[in-house]
Order: C-alpha cells, then structure tokens, then sequence
C-alpha cells in the first residue's frame, strides 16, 4: 500500500483460511476475499468510531458499487493471514477501500479494492437510498484514528 503525506488509519482484520475457503491446491475461492474484504471495511470504519451501530442510527448506508482482487499466491487451511484496509480515495459522493492479505509469513496473497457510495436510507433502514457528500467529518475521523 503507498504511503500518504498524513497519518491514515490501516484497519487490521484477522482471519485463519478454513478448510472450506480454498481447494486441494491452495486456491482461494474468490468469494472468500470478497467476504474478508467487506468485514475489514466495516472493522475498518468501526475503528475510526463509525461503526455499523452509529451508522444504523444515523441511517447511513454504504453500498457497495464495485470491486476488484488480483490473486498473488496460494494459501492453505490453517494459515493465520490478516487483511490490511486503508481508505485509498475520498470522492464527492463516493470512497475507495484498498486491502491487502498478507500470511503471517508475510506473504502477500491478494490485493483488492472496494469502491463504495455514501448515502442515507431515506426514511429509515430498508427505505431507497441517496447518495450524499463524504463529509469533512467522516474525513477527519480517519485523520485522527489514524
């Protein structure tokens, strides 16, 4: 992950690879990033003191819009790996994840990205959603975790 200029916020998420999560020969099914990526994100803003609970109540969403993993080498079950999240790029209305797999052996496995729309339920959870600006405050919450 590049280096920024300021202090950023890299969200660490633990997993062990389960038997189910790859083949015989160590490949990683690939909905198994993805599922790690979307976990890292929200331990990623639930670092930065926005977490699902506060987003819930302030009807945020969050929905993902694209992504996108490069498979770099094998794991196999019983490998501890940890899933490094930093926010790559701030939007208008929208934000970009980036994460990184690394096995304890310091192996990277995968890297990937989410990009992810900021919005608001419109009248409640499960109402339709609509986009809204990334705050300097959500912003600045990554500055000062970070």
């Amino acid at each position: 992950m590049e280096a920024s200029a300021e202090a950023e916020l890299v969200g660490v998420w633990p997993v062990e690879v389960q038997w189910g999560d790859c083949d015989a020969a160590g490949i990683i099914f690939y909905p198994t990033y993805f599922r790690w990526f979307d976990s890292a994100t929200w331990a990623l803003f639930a670092r930065a003191g926005y977490g699902v609970r506060e987003q819930l109540r302030d009807q945020r969403a969050m929905p993902l819009v694209g992504a996108e993993c490069t498979f770099l080498a094998p794991a196999r079950p019983g490998d501890r790996c940890e899933v490094r999240s930093r926010i790559a790029r701030w939007g208008e209305k929208s934000f970009t994840v980036a994460h990184e797999v690394l096995r304890e052996d310091g192996v990277t496995l995968a890297r990937g990205s989410e990009t992810r729309v900021w919005g608001r339920h419109v009248s409640g959870p499960g109402s339709p959603m609509k986009g809204e600006p990334v705050g300097e405050e959500l912003k600045a919450r990554f500055r000062r975790a970070g």
